[in-house]
């Protein structure tokens, strides 16, 4: 636009026409183009401000019709402090100067609203150069200013999300792999600072002789190629100590498809993995074991057959009859020791069934009693007995409860003197029965009463070192005692004064249906189902993203109408719900959510930005479980989550795909 001659629609003073012309068919189709425009304010200025034109689109925008503007000061479109601080005349002065000024910033209505406005003035010379007025043309830039806001906001909070949350190394990287953002939980996991690790490559915590093949050049090409890659390995923290990790690896792309870097988010694994090395060893000495055991018995099979044949000759010698039985005693005692041995090797292998029916406990005591008569006559010890009247049924295997009492038995017999007293008690308390095993003999220090029920551990082996067994018969007893559901314990007033081993059993008893219904609809894992409905896209998904990296199944949905189809097959166990959404608000979101069937037991949370008291009974009165405050406290989000027991089965089905493609669309 040449500044020197465009002077559309201004009248030279005391013409009474424009300096386009007279009134030409061309100059008359251009004002006309002009005046109609509705998206942008074009006015024109006489040389000291005043309004000299008015198209459509000033008064759509400005709100003044063309007689109610004409002729006044076009500083009545700026605020108070601007017109205080001569920013209408300083834009006139560097237009007149340059030729052309552009600026944003906010403008007054005639109703006395603002809306923010893009402004470019350009100076109207003529031919000889003299300052004639300017040309003004105006845009409403409101919804887009709302927008950058909105999104700057969100991007804030967003941020801040991420950055709060610990336990996972969350950070950004450039193209390249440079680190370009850092989070609490990074600090945590690796030891080092955000300023320590800003502009640095991230291979710097992958140890220098790490022989993996997923190098870091690799792993970003890998993301680049397929959009995201998962990983584990050894990773080095700032103190040279290693950590077993897992790496997901995330390639980042704007709009128009180019990458833009690479999202990473790491976990310390190092206890699961040491807990399955663990758990790897124990199912590798299981083995060894069973394999023991089977392997034991095939010679003590012959050996017994031997014994058999001899005690059928009544004319043996009775020197050899004495061999004899010595050889019995101790081919039986081999034999415990090896079945203990495989039944150890079946527990901690998955492989032992029990086979459970109801059962007096009273029985089981008479029977486990006649097997410890071997030991107990041979050290001349009696066993005293005090049973309750009424019968304690309990549900469990009979062959493998008289084993827990006969080892019980048997091992009050090994650590008592001869012709002591073994006290064995049967009781009701509350739901279950309670069998105490007690002898008199040596006792036991506070510090071994746990340690006793610890695999191939016996208590004073280095001061008595000619007691047998090889420390499994209690291990298989806790072992056989909690697959029953019950517990077993030890106690004793200390060395020398006898030892007393209690067992507890559930009874066999029915419960009231009304607990059995509430204990069954409780959830047994602490991972939820979680929808986050929340018109604001970036709100929705960043706390859904939070709540997935805590662990938990969450879905984020942006309007009430996707909430209602996805939620009768997803059956959240929470529902966090944004007040103020369009079409439907959050309490007619409540409303129509709590009358679907299978919510009945959901919890639901509203989320909004009024704290005040009246506002938490309003939400309260509408019938939501919990009211928070925006932006949420990361912090207290866990423990809120973490801390309602809502009653939904926690094996629902999941939303089928198309609910959930459906979701992503609204």
């Amino acid at each position: 636009m040449d500044s020197a001659r465009l002077q559309a629609g201004e009248k030279e003073p005391g013409t009474g026409e424009t300096a386009m012309g007279v009134g030409s068919d061309t100059d008359i189709s251009f004002r006309m183009f002009v005046n109609a425009i509705e998206d942008y304010a074009i006015f024109m200025l006489s040389p000291d401000g005043r309004v000299r034109t008015w198209n459509a689109g000033a008064a759509k925008i400005k709100g003044y019709e063309a007689d109610e503007i004409l002729g006044k000061h076009f500083s009545v479109f700026y605020n108070a402090e601007a017109v205080a601080r001569g920013w209408p005349r300083y834009e006139l002065e560097e237009a007149a100067l340059h030729g052309r000024f552009e600026d944003e910033g906010w403008r007054v209505r005639k109703d006395g609203s603002t809306f923010w406005a893009n402004v470019v003035i350009t100076a109207l010379r003529d031919e000889s150069g003299t300052l004639k007025g300017y040309v003004k043309i105006t845009r409403d830039l409101s919804e887009r200013r709302r927008q950058t806001e909105a999104l700057r906001q969100s991007e804030e909070r967003f941020r801040l999300l991420l950055e709060g949350v610990e336990g996972y190394a969350i950070y950004m990287l450039d193209t390249e792999g440079m680190i370009t953002s850092w989070n609490t939980g990074a600090t945590q996991i690796t030891g080092y600072r955000r300023d320590e690790v800003i502009g640095r490559h991230f291979s710097m915590f992958h140890p220098a002789d790490d022989a993996s093949p997923e190098s870091p050049d690799r792993v970003l090409r890998i993301a680049q190629a397929e959009g995201r890659y998962e990983e584990e390995g050894w990773r080095q923290r700032k103190d040279a100590s290693l950590f077993w990790a897992n790496v997901t690896t995330t390639a980042v792309y704007d709009e128009a498809d180019q990458l833009q870097g690479y999202a990473k988010i790491m976990r310390d694994m190092s206890e699961r993995k040491r807990l399955e090395e663990l758990e790897l060893a124990n199912r590798r000495m299981s083995e060894f074991l069973a394999t023991l055991g089977h392997e034991l018995r095939n010679p003590l099979a012959p050996v017994r057959n031997a014994i058999g044949i001899l005690q059928k000759d009544l004319d043996i010698d009775p020197t050899v009859a004495r061999c004899r039985d010595m050889i019995d005693r101790q081919i039986t005692h081999l034999a415990r020791l090896v079945d203990d041995l495989l039944d150890i090797g079946r527990i901690t292998s998955g492989k032992i069934e029990l086979r459970l029916a109801p059962v007096d406990m009273r029985t089981i005591i008479e029977r486990s009693i006649e097997s410890s008569r071997f030991h107990t006559d041979a050290r001349e010890q009696r066993i005293d007995v005090d049973l309750p009247a009424e019968p304690l049924m309990v549900k469990g295997d009979m062959t493998r409860l008289v084993q827990v009492l006969h080892n019980l038995l048997h091992n009050a017999s090994k650590f008592s003197p001869p012709g002591t007293a073994i006290t064995i008690r049967a009781s009701r308390q509350g739901r279950s029965a309670l069998i105490e095993v007690a002898d008199q003999g040596r006792g036991m220090p506070e510090q071994a009463l746990d340690a006793v029920f610890q695999l191939f551990v016996q208590e004073d082996r280095e001061t008595n070192p000619t007691d047998s067994g090889l420390g499994i018969g209690l291990t298989l007893c806790r072992s056989l005692v909690r697959m029953h559901g019950g517990a077993i314990s030890a106690s004793s007033p200390g060395p020398g004064l006898g030892s007393t081993f209690t067992v507890r059993l559930p009874l066999d008893e029915p419960a009231p249906p009304a607990r059995a219904m509430a204990t069954s609809s409780r959830r047994t894992s602490t991972a939820r189902r979680i929808l986050v409905l929340d018109d604001n896209r970036d709100s929705a998904d960043s706390l859904a993203m939070l709540l997935e990296i805590n662990g938990h199944q969450a879905r984020p949905l942006y309007t009430a109408e996707a909430a209602l189809r996805m939620a009768p097959s997803f059956q959240p166990h929470i529902v966090f719900i944004d007040l103020a959404m369009p079409t439907m608000d959050g309490f007619a979101a409540l409303r129509a959510l709590k009358a679907i069937p299978q919510l009945a037991h959901t919890v639901f949370i509203a989320m909004t930005g009024y704290g005040q008291e009246e506002d938490r009974q309003r939400t309260a009165r509408a019938g939501f479980d919990m009211h928070l405050v925006k932006p949420l406290d990361v912090s207290q989000l866990g423990p809120i989550v973490d801390g309602v027991e809502p009653a939904v089965p926690s094996d629902a089905p999941p939303s089928a795909p198309d609910d959930a493609g459906t979701c992503d669309e609204q």
